[in-house]
């Protein structure tokens, strides 16, 4: 079977996908009583937190509905250089970022961390529009650029809410 078929392949941007939000209870799962979150429930935490969940669920449904958009035999089916520019931008940037998110999060000094996670941020940028400008530009209609949207603007805001949880609570 050739590479580009294989089904794990196939799966990887979807399985991706779900990475930030399965981690994100990982990570308040084990250090949800360190000093620095001090959450106590889920009553208890900070509107950041709601924020983030919030344009969490916005992103991945609008993710999973790209994901599955391009499964249907009747709408455009994905060239392996998208898949691979997708997962570049998912698993490239997004696992590192959400890797020093945590940290910071965690850190005494987070001001150490913000360098390291503005290279990750620019990285994670120029991937997404390297998809967008060279693969979604002039072929998508009006509801694969919703669900683009979705995805894009859901973990931006998600993002944001975090940095201010880090740095400005």
């Amino acid at each position: 079977m050739p590479a580009s078929s294989h089904p794990f392949r196939q799966y990887l941007s979807l399985i991706l996908l779900f990475a930030p939000a399965l981690g994100l209870v990982l990570f308040l799962g084990l250090f949800g009583s360190h000093p620095r979150l001090q959450l106590g429930g889920p009553l208890w935490f900070p509107w950041q937190f709601w924020l983030m969940g919030l344009a969490g669920i916005i992103a991945t449904i609008g993710g999973v509905l790209d994901w599955r958009f391009h499964r249907d035999p009747l709408k455009l089916q994905l060239s392996k250089k998208e898949r691979d520019a997708e997962a570049a931008a998912l698993g490239l940037g997004g696992v590192p970022m959400f890797l020093l998110m945590c940290s910071a999060t965690l850190s005494e000094q987070p001001n150490q961390w913000l360098i390291p996670i503005l290279v990750v941020l620019i990285y994670t940028v120029v991937a997404i529009c390297y998809d967008e400008f060279v693969f979604h530009l002039r072929r998508c209609g009006k509801t694969e650029t919703m669900f683009h949207r979705m995805l894009v603007f859901g973990n931006g805001t998600a993002w944001l809410a975090w940095m201010h949880f880090i740095y400005y609570r």
